[in-house]
């Protein structure tokens, strides 16, 4: 072949072409060079602090003034358009969709309203509309305690560093309504100088050492599941550690499966209410959603919450936790399909199979239940005595705290299907175990027909049927939300106008 020059002096068009060429090149080059330049010169601008708040600072616009993609991808969490087969974003009343769940609340405050959460951006005004917090005025208290805005806020962590958890926790929870006026959100689970991920919640701190282990030790990626595990847990007030303070404490003193926490509520007789009908002592799972997850094969292959509920994603040269919290259902691109290679379709369904197999005997379990509530209601009225009714309100106790335990585990039946079926099934053993103590008792009482199931069609006809005057909880409800909340609001603003913002 000859040389270069050779073959240009004979084509000189040929030399035109190379230099072009090389032209091109170094254009194309530069415009790379310059493009990594101002990525990277993007990604120290993105992350370089504009303003210096106090550490416990509640409001998560300012924290979002340093931190603004996590913010505006915080702030989507206002959204609740997207709704899956059974759950979702939107508002649903979980007491229309199931009115079983009146009955077997009897007596306690779910009965009166339970509602589909939302994202967190609504924390704080969903719990100012629930019936279940009341509706205190200077004449009357709210029957539920402050220790229920533990999870709402991230004034919670600001309030307890200035008068410690016992303290906070006292009382009734109107009077830290004017305090807490913040959604939850980033001081809940970010350290305010350093951004590393921080518990703010002493009760899981304080779990942990019981169980001799240091909660220090723990990786990232474990924290990213532990923030969560703050909140979506099962948990318990503590009336006698902290006298005249419902301690809020987490019941995994034996371990946290199913069993180890109902021996550990035995043991000290612990029971969150009795119930309307039956006279049960009774045991209300919150959200055992961490516990639960920890059972299944996305935990056991170090896969952790945030993985899939706040995955990471990219914009320009940053790449950052995406705080859209929500169902993966609505972003399977980024959740599933990073390690699954499935089509979205075929990854929905099989989430779905698992919910629907669960739910068909978890509904069975339920129908059980509310058998069981009504034949001991009738035992009672029959004349039953203590004693004969004992191992029937333990087996009562004891059945619904399964079903409690899988349906308040939110994504349970996809989290850890295995287990959830586990829990389910053996709830139907016990209830079954109890229904036939009770139609023995029952025969021995005098009565020898099958007691009634009641038509509990719809929230109105169960909420009816165990006496609960819902007309007059609305109406009070809607003259705390006209009259009272208003001026919380307003003190909430004169406070937070003092708190000290400076630009860096």
């Amino acid at each position: 072949m000859k040389p270069i020059r050779e073959q240009i002096k004979d084509k000189p068009w040929l030399g035109w072409a190379i230099f072009l060429v090389t032209i091109v090149a170094v254009f194309l080059l530069g415009l790379l060079a310059s493009s990594v330049m101002e990525r990277r010169a993007e990604a120290v601008f993105a992350y370089t602090p504009k303003v210096q708040h106090e550490p416990t600072e509640p409001r998560n616009e300012v924290w979002g003034q340093n931190f603004p993609k996590e913010y505006q991808s915080y702030m989507k969490t206002k959204d609740t358009t997207f709704a899956s087969k059974y759950n979702g974003a939107a508002m649903i009343d979980m007491l229309e969709v199931d009115p079983r769940l009146v009955v077997l609340w009897a007596g306690y405050g779910f009965a009166k309203d339970y509602n589909q959460g939302r994202g967190h951006m609504y924390a704080v005004e969903d719990i100012h509309n629930t019936l279940r917090t009341g509706a205190p005025s200077d004449e009357k208290k709210s029957p539920m305690p402050n220790t229920c805005w533990t999870c709402k806020s991230p004034d919670v962590p600001r309030l307890m560093a200035e008068m410690g958890p016992a303290e906070f926790y006292k009382g009734t929870w109107e009077q830290k309504g004017p305090e807490v006026m913040n959604a939850i959100g980033c001081a809940d689970c970010h350290d305010s100088k350093t951004m590393n991920l921080k518990i703010t919640r002493p009760a899981l701190v304080e779990a942990f050492e019981r169980m001799g282990k240091d909660i220090n030790e723990a990786s990232h990626q474990e924290m990213r599941s532990l923030v969560c595990a703050q909140c979506h847990v099962e948990y318990y007030f503590d009336k006698k550690s902290h006298p005249g303070s419902p301690y809020l404490t987490f019941p995994w003193d034996k371990g946290m499966s199913v069993e180890a926490m109902e021996e550990y509520y035995d043991e000290i007789e612990f029971s969150d209410w009795t119930h309307k009908l039956s006279r049960a002592p009774m045991l209300k799972a919150q959200h055992p959603g961490y516990e639960v997850y920890l059972t299944g094969v996305h935990a056991k292959r170090g896969v952790s919450c945030a993985d899939c509920h706040m995955p990471y994603k990219s914009e320009g040269g940053v790449k950052f936790t995406d705080h859209h919290i929500q169902s993966p259902l609505n972003n399977v691109a980024n959740s599933c399909q990073v390690c699954h290679r499935e089509e979205t379709a075929s990854l929905v369904q099989d989430v779905y199979e698992r919910q629907d197999r669960i739910i068909e005997n978890r509904d069975k379990l339920e129908e059980l239940i509310v058998r069981m509530h009504v034949e001991a209601k009738t035992a009672w009225d029959l004349g039953a005595t203590e004693e004969q009714m004992k191992g029937i309100l333990t087996d009562i106790r004891h059945a619904q705290w399964r079903w409690d335990y899988a349906a308040a585990s939110h994504g349970g039946s996809f989290h850890s299907p295995v287990e959830t079926g586990r829990v389910i099934s053996t709830g139907i053993t016990v209830a079954q175990e109890g229904r036939i103590k009770l139609a023995r008792l029952l025969a021995d009482l005098g009565h020898n027909e099958e007691v009634p199931y009641p038509d509990i069609a719809t929230k109105a006809k169960a909420q009816e049927f165990i006496g609960l005057p819902v007309e007059k909880l609305q109406s009070e409800k809607n003259e705390f939300l006209k009259n009272v909340l208003p001026q919380w609001k307003e003190e909430g603003k004169k406070r937070e106008a003092g708190y000290t913002v400076s630009m860096k």
